[in-house]
């Protein structure tokens, strides 16, 4: 049998000149798989964080259509926490992605840091928006953010933080109508035609804009923060009749004498006045009301995503800055406390990657959020200081491989006056949130710092930065509800440890976070 050997300048064999092709087709093929490989463009996000919206109290309930879009299309976690249950010091932890004691915001008022000079200049610089727009996102802002933003000492309406493209941002607290908005670092009030004021619809109508008018080439952040449920609590009109049989839930710890707590759960008289049960009653019934727009809010989102065409390719994460309590331990309406209902807060994902109908139990926080956002947009998270941990390795483990944290950090700065408050007197001063019934929900000593386990055993342990360092243990297996404190029954061993525990958590910053976990 002869070989044909093609000679210079003569044409190839017809099988030889198919194996050249087919492997320059290979080249050409690999060389822009390698080429287009990190060219994929990066998920459209969207964060909608509702105010004050309970999880452990049946806050979700009234809400089946963002139940339906978002968890029941990806994930729930059935055990995300609040590092701080109180707004600017939790939403400083959202925007960070640090501890209390990192990012320094301990309340709500401007002596305590919320969105003050300081703040700006040196946490704020850092937040994850920045470093979204560094990443090449469109960003758009509109809601609540900081409970002393806008205020005359923090720069008024015409600062606007960096990192934002978009920004119409509430002057300080939730409001629904009747307030002002920084838009873009103009002034824009507003009054109160539902049609043209009512504050959840005009954030959602102009993130609606925003999509329409933004560079399809680029990818986009949207954070959208209605004022529900918090208070004042005003529905909008096709909603203010709705669930008029509904109360607050009577099981658990509702209307219980606050045996063997701190001072401050001892101190409500119990049980609870017939005034009190109706106030928060009705105020429960509104929270309900208010959120029905929120609820509104997500399903037209959706199909405005869906309409564009970017819906899959978008992850969408509804939350609460922090959880709330309804007649708990006889306390009437707050948040502040150490308990599940204050610190559990909703956490649904939707998104790229994220099987639908999963509900995920491991612990996540609200530090968690930033470093997830960032690592959703591609950034190496080694480049940023942060506390938390990215939780995209447990919605999609397909996309990220990562470890759940066994133990977590919960801390506090109780606020109060320098004098008695006038609504109680007779507990003298240093108190703060206090009631006509003479029942205070917050003081300068509820100042606290818990270290949480849900591995067995499932703990909570707390210590009060007080003159009694009082200590409140609570094993939330037998005792879900946290009915005992348990500290005299504990081992001594564990209470040691716990504490030992709960001393790195306080101290830790960035990585040290996450050791301080194993």
């Amino acid at each position: 049998m002869t070989t044909s050997v093609a000679r210079p300048g003569q044409m190839k064999p017809p099988q030889t000149r198919r194996r050249g092709v087919s492997a320059a087709l290979f080249f050409v093929l690999f060389t822009c798989t390698l080429r287009c490989s990190g060219c994929e463009k990066p998920s459209n996000i969207v964060l909608i964080l509702a105010d004050d919206q309970d999880v452990y109290l049946g806050g979700m309930t009234p809400m089946k259509k963002t139940q339906a879009l978002i968890g029941d299309a990806g994930a729930t976690f059935s055990n995300a926490f609040t590092a701080t249950p109180l707004c600017c010091p939790s939403r400083s932890s959202i925007l960070t992605g640090r501890y209390p004691h990192n990012h320094a915001v301990r309340n709500n008022s401007l002596d305590g840091n919320c969105s003050s000079p300081l703040w700006q200049k040196g946490q704020e610089a850092t937040a994850f928006p920045v470093y979204l727009s560094k990443q090449q996102y469109q960003t758009f802002y509109a809601g609540k953010y900081l409970n002393q933003y806008g205020k005359k000492e923090t720069g008024g309406v015409g600062y606007v933080p960096p990192g934002w493209d978009q920004w119409h941002a509430l002057v300080g607290n939730s409001q629904y109508y009747n307030y002002t908005l920084s838009v873009n670092g103009k002034e824009e009030k507003h009054g109160d035609s539902y049609q043209k004021d009512y504050l959840t619809d005009l954030i959602l109508n102009r993130s609606l804009h925003f999509l329409d008018s933004r560079s399809p080439q680029r990818p986009f952040f949207i954070m959208l923060s209605p004022p529900a449920p918090h208070s004042p609590w005003i529905a909008a009109p096709q909603y203010e009749k709705t669930f008029p049989d509904v109360k607050a839930p009577r099981d658990g710890s509702f209307d219980k004498p606050g045996k063997d707590k701190h001072w401050l759960l001892r101190q409500p008289s119990n049980p609870m006045t017939s005034t009190s049960l109706d106030f928060l009653d009705n105020a429960y019934r509104k929270r309900w009301q208010t959120l029905l727009s929120v609820d509104d809010m997500v399903e037209t989102l959706v199909k405005k995503l869906e309409a564009l065409n970017v819906l899959n390719n978008t992850y969408i994460i509804y939350t609460s800055d922090n959880g709330y309590h309804t007649g708990q331990f006889s306390l009437p309406i707050d948040k502040r406390q150490l308990y599940e209902f204050d610190i559990r807060i909703p956490l649904m994902v939707r998104g790229p990657g994220i099987k639908p109908k999963q509900t995920l139990p491991a612990p996540v926080l609200n530090i968690d959020l930033a470093p997830t956002l960032l690592d959703i947009s591609g950034l190496n998270l080694s480049v940023v200081n942060m506390d938390g941990q990215s939780f995209l390795s447990q919605m999609a483990p397909e996309l990220r491989n990562g470890t759940a944290r066994p133990y977590f950090l919960v801390e506090y700065t109780g606020e109060g006056h320098l004098g008695p408050d006038p609504a109680c007197p007779k507990l003298g001063p240093g108190l703060s949130q206090c009631f006509p019934d003479c029942v205070c929900e917050d003081a300068y000593n509820n100042t606290y710092a818990c270290v949480r386990t849900l591995v067995e055993p499932n703990l909570q342990y707390c210590e009060f930065a007080d003159t009694e360092s009082f200590v409140e243990v609570y094993n939330l297996t037998s005792d879900p509800h946290q009915l005992e404190n348990i500290v005299k029954k504990v081992d001594p061993t564990l209470l040691q440890a716990m504490n030992q525990r709960l001393i790195k958590l306080q101290s830790c910053e960035g990585d040290s976070c996450r050791a301080a976990n194993k």
